[in-house]
This record gives C-alpha cells, sequence and structure tokens, in this order.
C-alpha cells in the first residue's frame, strides 16, 4: 500500500457515503492551496486531470 493510499482510505472511509458537488470539491481544493501553496502545481494537474477525463485525446 502506498502512503497516499491511507489519506484516500481514510477519506473513503469518513465521507464515502457523502454526496458533494464539483464546484464544493473546487473550493475545498482552493483552500487546500491557499493554506498549502507548495501543492498548487499536483493540485492543478489533479483538477485537470479531473475536467477532462472524458476527453481520450488528454488521457
Amino acid at each position: 500500500m502506498y502512503f497516499t493510499d491511507r489519506g484516500i482510505e481514510e477519506l473513503v472511509e469518513r465521507r464515502g457515503t457523502e454526496t458533494v458537488t464539483l464546484e464544493w470539491l473546487g473550493a475545498r481544493l482552493s483552500d487546500f492551496v491557499d493554506l498549502n501553496p507548495e501543492f498548487e502545481t499536483p493540485i492543478e494537474r489533479f483538477a485537470t486531470w479531473l475536467a477532462r477525463l472524458d476527453d481520450e485525446d488528454d488521457l
């Protein structure tokens, strides 16, 4: 198990039954980057990846 898997598993365990909007997720990601600017690039890449999931040319 990768170290990051523990965070993902915790997220699913604690909040897995909740329904959220992408607007809510975007706001939380922005909050995170505001508090942790060193993570701006990976968060931006992750958000772009999520936004383009249906675009086969970008996968």
